[in-house]
């Protein structure tokens, strides 16, 4: 470590002996995907929180003291955690913050993720520590959103040390790509598929597409590819109404649909009827099947075909 270099605030020149503060350097806080990963988690925690009128501006300053994780965490799984409503104190807050994180960790702990927060730097306003959590919520709960991938920042880490400041630069990794971050849940069949026996590949598509098509073909339908033909939702929509045996209103979805939010509407709400008809959540997220991602568009096909293969 060398003696600081670097802009500190006055505040973080108050450290006790060995006492160590971090910041995120000023030029990571300008990177076009680092500024990216950060509205995509505000936009997305606002989207799971409208019903609860909090809207959040900055995530340092909105999510220290635990109200609004404790707030997503109860929406997001679906719980009702044993804390006081509103609590003005420090003690508080730091009590609430170590029940919801105790609540996270039970969550997340079995998965193997590394957990990178703590109580003491999430109320500290961490934003890196903060950042991990979201990300880790996110990819655990599935969110509808495409985090940017390979995201990363340098971190400015100050100690105190024989009364001087000294500081150091640490690389903290944000991101990874989808797939590495999905992949801390399960592999399938598929990506033992597309690893290691692209053959049998070819034989599970056209399986899936002699099933697809004996129903499309009634409405005069044909499937060829399945990678972009599924893409917009109409097909998907269309083939549960078939498989389930009913019509599908046509205000429900976007039948012919010319925007990306069309196309991942369609696909949600096929989802929703997949659901509805007793089927498990797809392990596929809509947006994945609009981007053309081959295994999901096969792992959502594969959902339909192994229940309702039989029928005629």
């Amino acid at each position: 470590m060398s003696p600081a270099s670097v802009d500190v605030h006055p505040e973080d020149t108050v450290l006790e002996e060995n006492e160590e503060r971090t910041m995120i350097d000023p030029t990571s806080k300008d990177d076009p995907k680092f500024k990216e990963l950060v509205k995509v988690l505000i936009d997305w925690v606002n989207d799971v929180l409208v019903e609860e009128r909090i809207i959040v501006k900055q995530l340092e300053e909105d999510l220290y003291d635990g109200q609004v994780l404790q707030k997503l965490l109860e929406k997001l799984a679906g719980c009702k955690l044993n804390v006081a409503e509103v609590t003005q104190s420090e003690v508080g807050q730091r009590q609430k913050l170590q029940t919801v994180l105790e609540a996270v960790h039970g969550l997340l702990r079995p998965h193997g993720w590394a957990l990178q927060w703590t109580v003491d730097s999430i109320h500290g306003k961490n934003l890196v520590a903060i950042l991990h959590l979201l990300v880790a919520l996110a990819t655990h709960f599935r969110a509808p959103i495409r985090l940017p991938e390979h995201v990363s920042v340098q971190v400015v880490v100050v100690r105190k040390r024989e009364g001087m400041l000294h500081s150091s630069h640490i690389t903290e990794e944000l991101t990874t790509t989808t797939e590495m971050m999905m992949g801390r849940f399960e592999r399938d069949a598929f990506d033992t598929l597309f690893d290691h026996a692209p053959d049998k590949l070819s034989v599970v598509k056209k399986s899936l597409i002699t099933f697809v098509n004996k129903h499309l073909n009634k409405l005069n339908l044909e499937v060829t590819e399945l990678e972009t033909q599924f893409a917009d939702g109409v097909y998907l929509v269309l083939l549960m109404g078939l498989l389930e045996d009913y019509f599908v209103p046509l205000y429900n979805f976007h039948l012919t649909p010319d925007s990306f939010d069309q196309k991942v509407h369609n696909v949600a709400f096929a989802f929703e009827l997949m659901l509805d008809g007793g089927l498990k959540t797809p392990k596929a997220r809509p947006e994945d099947v609009v981007n053309l991602d081959l295994k999901s568009t096969l792992r959502v096909l594969y959902n339909l075909f192994t229940k309702y293969k039989n029928l005629e």
